[in-house]
């Protein structure tokens, strides 16, 4: 797995766990294995927040894709640096609501962006 890929997953993780937000009595049981409950009933919930997250990104790119086509099609530049900026800013507004650093956001934004660019230069040389 390239380093790309391993640092968005290990950020979709700590998303997930930044988002979480639940309460500590979480999944307590009375049974003996108390702990390996909660874990699992924490784990569970991470494991499904992953999921939104992968899927709300693929849609993302699906709509970057559609702008590629339309940036191939009128000429356009892949890199529009004042519309990132945009998206930056709005992102780390969004993300300090929910408690994340601004570092953090701009790091999961400039992968997303990234693979982004990669697609609409893909499509603009095909």
């Amino acid at each position: 797995m390239n380093m790309k890929v391993r640092f968005l997953c290990a950020l979709l993780f700590l998303v997930s766990v930044s988002i979480l937000n639940c309460p500590k009595s979480y999944g307590q049981s009375t049974g003996p294995k108390k702990s390996d409950t909660v874990l699992a009933g924490y784990r569970s919930t991470i494991d499904s927040l992953d999921s939104s997250l992968i899927h709300l990104i693929g849609a993302r790119e699906k709509i970057v894709r559609e702008i590629g086509i339309y940036k191939a099609k009128n000429d356009i530049t892949p890199l529009q640096a004042n519309r990132f900026q945009q998206v930056l800013e709005k992102s780390i507004a969004a993300g300090k609501e929910q408690g994340l650093s601004s570092e953090f956001i701009t790091r999961l934004m400039n992968l997303i962006h990234d693979e982004s660019l990669k697609l609409e230069n893909e499509i603009k040389n095909k």
